[in-house]
């Protein structure tokens, strides 16, 4: 298997995880499995709750945004990223993150808005900045552990005060980055542990590790530190995309969210050609905020997107 083909995986494969989990989303534990119990049988991209089958949330849409960013500016432009944040706030999207409204909506600027959120509120350990790295952690994986981790902090910052947030964000990369150089990200872990803050390290210490369960979260799956481990821990738990996916869903609570980190992970890991063609082709991103009115991007402008961001 191939970068391109794993790259596409990561972005793809998020996609269709956020759609997966957005008819679930603060549901309990179980539903999804209740509804699907038999993997390969159909029928999964549901829809409801507002959502039409197979239609991706903020999650992705946010990540499209960062990612045809990077491209367009030829590499990290915050200003702009969060430029084009501002216009999709304001384009009335279906979701968005009660922070990151508050953020993207408060008058502030890129470098303000999201720290005075913080100092006035001491609440800001959000999944809002995870759930977006399908395309920026992709577009950074060649370039080490270091720079990739550093882009990711600097990119949760945009909307997330809290540094906790910015250490998930973080971990992300560097676990994407190492799937898609072929290696497994689940050996990656403690090396990239080390590379964490560390007075945040030990907190993510346990949710990544081998013997944590999603059921041992002490916070919501709303918050970074039991979003990522729910990811992690589907992706050691199963063996397939498709496994990985539904795991994560049937977790509940924030389902689209937890669906879309797993999925850029078990892309990564197992490549596009894992994810389901039954999930893919009723696959589709709006995009309010989009100079374009109406654009929606689908499975195969996802890949297109992908390959661009993985040659970049």
């Amino acid at each position: 298997m191939n970068r391109l083909q794993r790259a596409t995986g990561a972005v793809v494969g998020s996609a269709v995880g956020d759609a997966l989990g957005a008819p679930f989303e603060f549901g309990p534990e179980g539903a999804f499995s209740a509804r699907f119990p038999r993997p390969g049988s159909g029928g999964e991209m549901c829809g409801g709750g507002g959502w039409a089958p197979g239609e991706a949330t903020d999650d992705t849409q946010m990540a499209v945004h960062v990612g045809e960013s990077l491209l367009e500016r030829g590499g990290l432009d915050l200003p702009d990223v969060f430029a084009r944040f501002r216009r999709w706030a304001a384009a009335d999207p279906m979701d968005i993150g009660v922070q990151t409204e508050a953020v993207l909506t408060g008058g502030l600027p890129w470098d303000r808005a999201a720290a005075e959120h913080f100092r006035t509120e001491r609440r800001a350990a959000g999944n809002g900045a995870l759930m977006r790295v399908a395309t920026s952690g992709v577009y950074f994986a060649a370039h080490g552990r270091t720079a990739t981790m550093d882009a990711g902090r600097r990119l949760a910052a945009l909307t997330h005060g809290d540094p906790a947030a910015w250490e998930g964000t973080a971990i992300l990369h560097d676990l994407l980055r190492v799937a898609l150089d072929g290696d497994d990200p689940l050996a990656a872990i403690p090396g990239t542990l080390a590379a964490v803050v560390p007075e945040h390290r030990e907190r993510y210490a346990v949710v990544l590790s081998a013997g944590w369960h999603p059921r041992d979260a002490t916070e919501f799956n709303g918050a970074v530190w039991p979003c990522l481990g729910t990811a992690v821990w589907a992706l050691r738990t199963t063996g397939l995309y498709e496994d990985a996916v539904r795991a994560a869903v049937d977790c509940g609570g924030d389902t689209d969210t937890v669906g879309a980190v797993a999925g850029a992970l078990a892309g990564a890991v197992h490549g596009a050609e894992a994810i389901p063609a039954r999930w893919q082709e009723v696959l589709h991103v709006p995009l309010p905020g989009a100079p374009v009115a109406g654009r929606v991007l689908r499975a195969p402008e996802l890949a297109g997107l992908a390959g661009r961001l993985v040659g970049a």
